[in-house]
């Protein structure tokens, strides 16, 4: 009989005696990530003739935006952090740094627990500002900065850890997430690991800085296999996809888990994917460009902003004015905060209505298998555009994406179903869960077909 526990306990055991290729692999991710982010902004900008298999900076663009990205966060889903610990470039770049570093404490202020939600925050507004989609300068404004100041955190602080990567990286909080679906991770029997039964490894360097012994789940574990086996109390084991976000209480949940969730991943996140089609965005430009025409105010209409504050490449006609950039944050920021407030009001009714007030935090963060769907068909969106730019029709496209959707919906029901199943007045707590998935349905929905 195939036992599956079996070779996962072997396969995590042999990340960690074969750490030394774990590294090797990390350092070729690091030469590859940095070609493909340096070599495209020395280029010149391709022209309108340019296709993606005969112009590198095309082919960086689609691989960084259309194809990295996306399955990166489809890995965290299926595999945990894996990405973190055993691939990501600015994690294998901060740990080495810190290394040589000063070693200085950890301050307390970098240890806030809302840095990863105002750093998403503040980069996917960046991002929509300079077009990080779409030039090669941008993304290595936004990439290259954030592992400069990744190297930079890795020589001020700890040896020998990641401390960019625990407390500060705009991603981490993203992918602890979407980590808690991961239908592997690595369990710590506790009582086994007080035990300490022979034989006695050396202690390992977990290098995120967690407590291993009290760890539960994969939202911060990164996966690296460091501590497999250790004290015979920790394997890498499966298990329900629901199981983390199901047993999640009220006070192993930060309340930037969901803050996080509701207006960063989901109200945040499809404003920046929409803004471009938008009829309401074109809407609020036009009125206040009328209105700065009639009042005689011509300054916020021009485009001489540099390409680092706004996008502006004359060249081929694609430069934002003063009014767009404030156009484009007013936008993403009115997503943000009406539909993460809708969604935090609908959260905090359902659980009113339950009897259960302690079920705030674990029901706002139901929503995440739908967060993830949303961040997913946001950035495939580049892939198929790109994609589209070559000539393949890609017809199945609609559907599959409809599929996602649906599928995210159904699976956020069934955790809120589930959380609330032993609630007094389950019926019409999920009626609110169902208005909260279908908000953001309808968001995806007017992105792909309404408009």
């Amino acid at each position: 009989m195939f036992d599956v526990n079996f070779w996962l306990q072997r396969l995590g055991d042999g990340m960690r005696r074969h750490g030394a290729t774990i590294r090797a692999v990390q350092w070729a991710v690091v030469l590859f990530y940095a070609v493909l982010l340096v070599v495209p902004a020395l280029l010149p900008l391709p022209s309108s003739q340019a296709r993606l298999f005969d112009n590198l900076t095309l082919l960086a663009q689609f691989l960084f935006w259309g194809i990295w990205w996306p399955f990166v966060l489809l890995s965290i889903v299926l595999f945990g952090r894996l990405w973190c610990g055993v691939l990501c470039p600015e994690g294998a770049l901060s740990e080495w740094a810190s290394q040589y570093g000063k070693g200085m404490g950890v301050p307390r202020g970098v240890r806030w627990a809302g840095w990863p939600t105002l750093a998403f925050c503040l980069t996917t507004i960046y991002g929509q500002l300079i077009s990080v989609y779409d030039y090669a300068q941008a993304a290595l404004l936004i990439l290259g900065g954030s592992t400069v100041a990744a190297v930079i955190v890795g020589l001020l602080f700890a040896r020998g850890k990641r401390i960019w990567c625990r407390y500060l990286c705009p991603v981490s909080g993203v992918f602890a997430l979407l980590a808690r679906l991961a239908p592997v991770h690595f369990r710590v029997d506790e009582q086994r690991w007080l035990e300490n039964p022979t034989p006695r490894r050396p202690p390992p360097n977990c290098a995120p800085l967690l407590d291993i012994r009290r760890m539960r789940g994969a939202a911060d574990c990164h996966a690296c296999g460091r501590c497999s086996g250790q004290r015979d109390a920790v394997r890498l084991i499966a298990r329900s996809s629901n199981e983390e976000i199901l047993q999640s209480t009220a006070t192993t949940l930060s309340p930037w888990d969901a803050r996080l969730l509701l207006f960063g991943v989901i109200g945040l996140a499809m404003g920046a994917f929409q803004w471009t089609i938008s009829p309401w965005f074109i809407a609020l430009k036009q009125s206040l460009a009328q209105w700065l025409v009639a009042h005689e105010l011509f300054w916020p209409l021009q485009d001489n902003a540099p390409w680092w504050l706004l996008t502006h490449y004359p060249q081929l006609n694609d430069s934002f004015s003063w009014l767009d950039g404030f156009c484009i944050v007013a936008y993403l920021g009115m997503s943000a905060l009406l539909l993460g407030t809708s969604l935090m009001l609908l959260m905090r009714l359902a659980t009113r209505l339950s009897g259960d007030s302690a079920q705030y935090w674990p029901l706002a963060i139901t929503l995440t298998p739908l967060g993830g769907a949303g961040l997913f068909l946001g950035l495939s969106a580049t892939t198929v555009k790109l994609l589209r730019y070559e000539g393949l029709l890609l017809d199945w496209v609609q559907p599959a994406r409809a599929a996602l959707l649906l599928a995210a919906i159904a699976w956020s029901l069934w955790l809120g179903y589930k959380r609330l199943e032993h609630t007094a007045r389950r019926r019409l707590a999920m009626a609110c869960l169902v208005l909260a998935n279908g908000l953001v349905g309808y968001g995806w929905w007017l992105q792909f077909w309404g408009w």
